[in-house]
């Protein structure tokens, strides 16, 4: 599998790296109603992976991986 460099903008999650290099060992993109959780997710890469979704733009969706540094 082709490796892909992530830009995040958030430096507040443990997975920010300098230049805005997102350095989590994979990443979960969702839409943005599923966003609605109480709890964080990033602890738990990969969970409910197996729904789909569709998104007419960018701006439906989230990235599931953020988890505040400590």
């Amino acid at each position: 599998m082709p490796q892909v460099e992530v830009k995040c903008s958030v430096s507040n999650c443990s997975f920010w790296g300098q230049g805005n290099n997102c350095q989590a060992p994979a990443i979960m993109v969702d839409l943005d109603p599923h966003a609605n959780f109480n709890a964080e997710m990033g602890n738990e890469l990969g969970i409910d992976t197996e729904h789909q979704d569709q998104a007419a733009e960018s701006k439906e969706t989230c990235c599931r991986t953020f988890r505040p540094k400590k």
